[in-house]
């Protein structure tokens, strides 16, 4: 057991009581400090190895793990993202100093910095990964509660027919046709930017979206309808692979400033986004007649809850059970009498 000093920084080494030698740095100058972080270390291992305390993890042990084990999410970049800016808060702390109290702070910093949605899905990230350490990995007995903010519900933002076609008239090409195909189909942005040649189908009027393309997961059918086929014939030759490209590439970002300046031309709010169109789509369906079951299987999603947000734009099959009150105001007087006949 010994501290010895290399260059300006102190090095503690000693044997644990399994007989595992240390060496590691004190990360300080002063020999005190190094001495006291040597006796830490010595309790800490006995409390290890001799009372079966868990080893304490830091938070980038935990963040690299949880990361290298959800590989498969199609946020990873994302998620990797996130985990970047969170660094700064939490990259020098071990996981038991993750508290409720560091954890709050850190959702009031993003919550005024940007929103509470956008802070919520910073703490979701830092919830899974807590979870995951007490759950699977069992690296900690308990973890604190991560409290996420209430989300405003927002109303659902779609276009008229009149402004989608004066959004059309101002967008440049190569968005115009991705806009109207997204306006015809419903599918997300990124499954109409990377939709292949190979997943199309014109004669038998379908295409589909691979498992690992979906945000479901599950492979999807897209039936074209004439306008969307419309589309398709204007694209072909463009590109060997990819139905739509800009100078030979997929579009992987629309919301440009090319998308900006179009709203503005239009006359519609900057605040409508890319993903609004597959709402658009959705409320004309509902607009029209389509039954919710039948919009959940066009539009793929998981829970028929998620489809419910576009009820209210069809009452039509409700008129009926509405009129079953009428009359309810009219006096007695007022009241068609009826004439016994005898």
């Amino acid at each position: 057991m010994r501290v010895s000093k290399r260059g300006d920084v102190w090095w503690v080494s000693f044997t644990t009581p399994h007989g595992q030698r240390i060496r590691r740095s004190a990360g300080t100058d002063d020999k005190t400090r190094a001495l006291e972080y040597l006796d830490r270390l010595k309790v800490q291992y006995w409390e290890q190895q001799r009372l079966g305390v868990k080893p304490d993890r830091s938070w980038q042990d935990a963040a690299v793990r949880w990361v290298k084990e959800t590989s498969h999410k199609r946020t990873r970049e994302k998620d990797i993202a996130k985990l970047r800016r969170l660094d700064r808060y939490l990259g020098h702390l071990m996981l038991s100093q993750v508290t409720r109290d560091v954890i709050d702070q850190i959702g009031e910093r993003l919550a005024q910095t940007s929103s509470p949605s956008n802070a919520n899905r910073y703490l979701a990230v830092i919830r899974s990964i807590l979870r995951r350490a007490r759950d699977d990995w069992e690296w900690v007995s308990h973890i604190p509660k991560v409290q996420l903010y209430r989300e405003p519900k927002q109303r659902i933002r779609f276009l008229t027919p009149d402004e989608a076609r004066r959004l059309l008239t101002e967008l440049p090409e190569h968005l115009r046709e991705m806009a109207q195909f997204a306006l015809t189909t419903g599918l997300r942005q990124r499954n109409v930017s990377y939709l292949q040649w190979s997943q199309v189908d014109m004669s038998r009027r379908v295409a589909w979206i691979h498992p690992d393309e979906a945000k479901a997961g599950r492979a999807i059918g897209v039936p074209l309808n004439e306008d969307a086929l419309d589309v398709l014939r204007r694209r072909l030759g463009r590109h060997g692979d990819y139905v739509f490209t800009y100078q030979g590439k997929p579009v992987d970002r629309c919301s440009t400033k090319a998308w900006k300046r179009a709203l503005e031309r239009a006359g519609i709010e900057q605040s409508f986004r890319w993903h609004d169109l597959r709402h658009t789509w959705a409320s004309w369906h509902v607009q029209s007649g389509t039954p919710l079951q039948e919009l959940m299987e066009l539009g793929s999603w998981a829970s028929y809850d998620m489809v419910l947000r576009y009820a209210h734009l069809a009452a039509d099959h409700l008129r009926g059970a509405a009129s079953r009150i009428d009359g309810t105001f009219l006096t007695h007087k007022q009241k068609p009498q009826l004439v016994r006949l005898s």
